[in-house]
Formats: C-alpha cells, sequence, structure tokens
C-alpha cells in the first residue's frame, strides 16, 4: 500500500504545524558593552553588567 495516512489530518492541527513555516530570521542589535551583534534576550559572559548593575550567575571560571 504505501505512504498513505491511516486517517484525514484536520485542518487545524496540518496549520498548526505548519505556523513554525513562516517564522522570520532574529533580529540582531549591537551591544553597547561589547561592541558586536547580539541576539535579543540572551545573556552573553562577554557581557557581566546590564543597565549599571551586575548579573548574577555569570562569574569567572
Amino acid at each position: 500500500m504505501g505512504a498513505l495516512p491511516k486517517r484525514k489530518i484536520s485542518k487545524a492541527r496540518r496549520d498548526r504545524r505548519r505556523t513554525h513555516d513562516s517564522l522570520r530570521k532574529t533580529q540582531l542589535f549591537s551591544c553597547a558593552d561589547a561592541d558586536d551583534l547580539m541576539i535579543p534576550h540572551r545573556l552573553r559572559r562577554a557581557v557581566t553588567t546590564k543597565k549599571g548593575r551586575k548579573m548574577l550567575g555569570l562569574d569567572e571560571a
């Protein structure tokens, strides 16, 4: 028999699977502290302070 579905996939289930197809690339922005590009809402070890405060958990290893 070939690769045929056993049951019809509903439009809602099909469309939920396809929602990730239209994702766009992440927007990079320049970091004032390290002078390079960053992904938003991500921490980096090169930057240990944010808005004048020391970030926790980024001690020098």
